[in-house]
C-alpha cells in the first residue's frame, strides 16, 4: 500500500506521538509499504524507510514574534501576511494554539499535490483534528483513519486541578482547541486509539458509538530498551521521563513524594519537552529539593535507554496516560516501576504486585510508601523487573502493531470500495 501519514510535530521530543510516527512509519516500510510523511515542525529523526514532506510554521505560540533580527531568511511583511501565517500570529496573539487547524489545511495542499502524482491507498492522521481533514475526507476517495492518543480535556483537566487563579485558568481554558475536535472528530471516519481506556475517554469525550473507536496498542524498541547489565546500576536512584512542562505527566506528586523518603535517594528527570523548565524550577524551590534532583534535558533514545538501565527504580506518576512509553521503556529494560492508576497506565504496567505496584493518582504518600517498599525489598523489584519485562515482550512489540493498523487499513478499504 502507498500510506499518507500525517502529524503536525513529528519529532519523538514532542512525546508519544512523535514516538508513534517514527516507529508506525518503520515498521509499515518493514511490511513492505511505502509512506510518505507530512509533518510540521519540530521534524522527526531521520528516516530512510519514508518520503519526507515538511510544512513549515513559524512556532509563533512559543517565540510570541515574527520578526527577528540576524536570522538566516528571516521572516519579512509580505510573508506575515500570507493567509496561514497570518491566522497564526493573530490566533497566538489572542491565547490561541494554532498549529493543529494551520497544519491541517497546509496538509491538505501538499496532499492535493502528491495526489495529483500518484493516489494513496491510506490516508492517516496522527491527531492532528483540524477542518483540513474533513476537506481531505471529502475531496480523495481513499479511506481516511485518525489517530487519537487522548482527547485534550484530560490535558486541560490536569492543568485546571494545578493551576492557581481564574486569570491562568482562563488563559488554558482558550488555549485548547478542544471546540474544533467537538466539530471535527464526530465527522471523520474511523479513529484509532492506543489503549482500550484511551477509547473509551475518546468515545465520551467525542459522543462516539464504541464500533467507531479501535484499539490497536503502541509498541517499545526492545531493541534498544534492553537490560545492560554493563551499566553500573544505582538502585538508590529513581528516574522520570517526560515532559515536566505537561502537569498531566504528575511531576509535582514524585517531587513532592521525595519529602517522605531517606534524603540519600536521588531522582534523574529526563526531561524532553519544553527549552524552559518553568514548572520544575518552581517545584524544586517550593520543595527545597534542588540537591537531591538532576535534570538532563533533551538526550539520544540511547541515553534514555542508559538512565533508566542503570535507575533503581522508574516513576510513572500521571494523571493520564492513552498508553504510557516511559513505564513500557522501563520494563522493557527490566526496571521495576511504580505508576498511577492515570488513564492507561495499569493496562500497559499490568496487575499490581506482579509486573509493577499500582498507587491512586495524585496520593503523595501511596506513591512514596510504594517506592519505599521496592528501595526495601530487592527480592520484589528483582520479580516486578522480570515479570514487566517479559510482559512488554509479549503485548508491545512495534511489529505486531504496524500489522494490526495494516489489517486496520485493509479493513477500512474493503468498506470504502463497497
Amino acid at each position: 500500500m502507498r500510506i499518507c501519514l500525517l502529524s503536525y510535530r513529528g519529532n519523538m521530543y514532542c512525546g508519544g506521538q512523535g514516538v508513534y510516527v517514527y516507529y508506525l512509519s518503520k515498521y509499515l516500510a518493514r511490511l513492505g509499504h511505502r509512506v510518505e510523511l507530512i509533518q510540521g515542525p519540530p521534524y522527526t529523526w531521520e528516516t530512510p524507510w519514508a518520503h519526507e514532506h515538511h510544512l513549515p510554521n513559524y512556532n509563533l505560540f512559543a517565540t510570541r514574534k515574527f520578526f527577528y533580527k540576524n536570522v538566516p531568511g528571516r521572516r519579512t511583511l509580505f510573508q506575515m501576511f500570507a493567509p496561514e501565517n497570518f491566522y497564526e500570529f493573530a490566533a497566538t496573539r489572542l491565547g490561541f494554539f494554532p498549529e493543529m487547524l494551520g497544519f491541517s489545511f497546509r496538509a491538505y495542499a501538499r496532499l492535493a499535490k502528491l495526489w495529483r502524482e500518484q493516489p494513496f491507498d491510506v490516508i492517516h492522521d496522527n491527531q492532528t483534528l483540524g477542518f483540513g481533514l474533513l476537506l481531505m475526507q471529502k475531496s480523495f476517495p481513499a479511506p481516511m483513519v485518525t489517530t487519537i492518543h487522548h482527547p485534550l480535556s484530560e490535558d486541560q483537566a490536569a492543568d485546571f486541578s494545578q493551576i492557581p487563579g481564574f486569570n491562568n485558568r482562563l488563559r488554558r481554558a482558550v488555549y485548547y482547541p478542544l471546540l474544533m475536535h467537538r466539530l471535527v472528530v464526530p465527522r471523520l471516519e474511523k479513529i484509532v486509539t492506543v489503549s482500550k481506556i484511551a477509547a473509551a475517554s475518546v468515545a465520551g469525550a467525542y459522543g462516539l458509538e464504541e464500533e467507531k473507536v479501535a484499539v490497536v496498542y503502541n509498541g517499545v524498541d526492545t531493541e534498544i530498551f534492553r537490560p545492560n547489565p554493563a551499566v553500573p546500576k544505582k538502585k538508590r536512584q529513581l528516574v522520570f521521563v517526560g515532559n515536566t512542562e505537561d502537569r498531566k505527566k504528575g511531576i509535582r506528586y514524585l517531587l513532592e513524594a521525595m519529602l517522605y523518603l531517606p534524603k540519600d535517594v536521588r531522582l534523574l528527570v529526563v526531561d524532553g519537552g519544553a527549552p524552559r523548565h518553568v514548572v520544575m524550577e518552581e517545584l524544586l524551590k517550593r520543595y527545597n529539593i534542588k540537591d537531591r534532583v538532576t535534570t538532563t534535558g533533551k538526550i539520544p533514545t540511547a541515553q534514555v535507554a542508559a538512565a533508566y538501565q542503570e535507575s533503581g527504580i522508574c516513576v510513572a506518576p500521571s494523571l493520564y496516560e492513552g498508553f504510557g512509553f516511559p513505564p513500557a521503556e522501563a520494563m522493557a529494560c527490566g526496571v521495576p516501576v511504580v505508576s498511577s492508576d492515570g488513564g492507561a497506565l495499569p493496562e500497559v504496567v499490568g496487575k499490581d504486585g506482579e509486573t509493577g505496584l499500582i498507587v491512586a493518582k495524585q496520593d503523595v504518600r501511596a506513591l512514596a510508601q510504594a517506592i519505599n517498599r521496592l528501595l526495601e525489598n530487592q527480592d520484589l523489584a528483582q520479580r516486578l523487573a522480570e515479570n514487566g519485562r517479559k510482559r512488554v515482550l509479549e503485548l508491545f512489540s512495534w511489529e505486531t502493531a504496524a500489522k494490526n493498523m495494516v489489517a486496520l487499513y485493509e479493513e477500512r478499504i474493503r468498506v470504502k470500495r463497497s
